[in-house]
């Protein structure tokens, strides 16, 4: 248990969530393990009495996550922030707040939820049967109020309005996330993949590449290759920097049930992947592209709170196109929305949920398509708000 919570500290600080030596992190097998010594574990240690959890988070997280915390927590009034990004929707509903780190505080929000920030500025997260879960929470947290912000802070400008301290955490934001400067720093394999081996070592380069360039909130986002007649993708829950013995061969024929563990995206992955043996399909959470597909002014819409999966309008960002869609098979699925849009563009942005984009051969398109979105959107945002 040591040697595990040891390695999430570290993700963090890889991942920019955390400063060096912030992160502390409990997990209980016969007793309960710590990472560090902390006068705050005598207040957290309690939760495990009464918690139903087996491991614990707590870090006040590194900028420019600590400004958009303390800012949200301030700005928003009751008890809980609501973005409406899709991973919060789904996995996290919304984000508890709480004035202090009094056990009936933390247990009131931690006993409904995953996560609680705390005072405006630390977040406590919590796993049921990992300290892996505890992670995703905590990084899920910093990328729910990123997008938050940044769609709040153009809402403002496009009623004509100014908030001065939020524009200087999205310029911070802007500064510290340079995603086209660290994707440029990746030289994946060119080349049509001929063989499962290939494919494999491709599909783990790709994985690492998207999630060190900041492409993706904890490791959420998933990636596929066509080779032949099969389906190669990862598998639910996988890590994309950590794909191995994380890929399922998936037949297109529907003839295996090796999809049973695979990405709950399949669906959308096995319609692109129609497009002919070598397609590429890459699939990341970059914060300012999610962001700006939200930003919509249209309050007078039919369809105003069920645009994720109703939104009848055709949009873009930077010339990418923007559709509606919610994961698995079902009338309003991805697999029905992203095909089409595919079919004329590298990339296609998810209402609310991320990018997508393909390439043929190798993943060296797919992977430069999805960081020229983040860029572009980058840049979009950036003029919007300082001109």
């Amino acid at each position: 248990m040591k040697t595990l919570i040891d390695k999430f500290a570290g993700k963090m600080v890889k991942a920019g969530l955390a400063e060096e030596g912030a992160p502390l992190i409990a997990g209980m097998d016969d007793i309960i393990y710590w990472n560090r010594s902390d006068p705050i574990q005598e207040k957290l240690s309690p939760l495990f009495d009464v918690l139903n959890i087996n491991s614990l988070i707590f870090c006040e997280p590194a900028e420019p996550y600590r400004s958009i915390l303390a800012y949200l927590a301030e700005k928003e009034p009751g008890d809980a922030l609501k973005p409406n990004d899709t991973e919060t929707r789904i996995f996290l509903h919304e984000l508890p707040l709480a004035a202090d780190f009094s056990l009936q505080n933390m247990v009131s929000a931690l006993s409904k939820r995953k996560l609680v920030i705390v005072a405006g500025r630390s977040i406590v997260t919590t796993g049921t049967v990992t300290p892996e879960q505890a992670f995703v929470a905590f990084s899920s947290v910093c990328f729910a109020a990123s997008v938050k912000l940044v769609l709040d802070i153009l809402t403002l400008h496009r009623n004509g309005k100014r908030d001065k301290k939020g524009e200087r955490i999205i310029a911070l934001m802007l500064e510290m996330l340079d995603i086209g400067g660290k994707a440029t720093s990746f030289s994946l394999e060119k080349g049509l993949l001929k063989d499962e081996r290939r494919v494999l070592e491709a599909m783990f380069e790709a994985g690492r590449a998207t999630v060190q360039s900041g492409l993706v909130d904890s490791y959420f986002g998933n990636i596929s290759y066509r080779l032949g007649d099969t389906l190669y993708i990862s598998q639910s829950g996988s890590s994309l920097d950590e794909l191995e013995g994380r890929i399922d061969p998936c037949p297109l024929d529907g003839s295996s049930s090796a999809g049973i563990t695979a990405s709950s995206e399949l669906p959308a992955h096995m319609k692109i992947a129609g497009r002919g043996p070598g397609t590429a399909v890459l699939h990341g959470h970059p914060k300012f592209s999610v962001a700006l597909s939200m930003d919509c002014g249209d309050m007078d819409c039919g369809f105003r709170g069920r645009c994720h999966t109703h939104c009848p309008k055709k949009r873009e960002v930077a010339g990418f196109p923007v559709v509606p869609g919610e994961v698995g098979a079902g009338p309003k699925g991805l697999h029905k929305t992203l095909p089409p849009a595919l079919e004329k563009s590298p990339a296609a942005i998810v209402f609310g949920h991320g990018v997508f984009s393909v390439g043929h051969g190798d993943f060296v398109e797919a992977f430069e398509a999805l960081s020229l979105v983040e860029s572009e959107a980058m840049h979009i945002v950036s003029k919007q708000i300082f001109g």
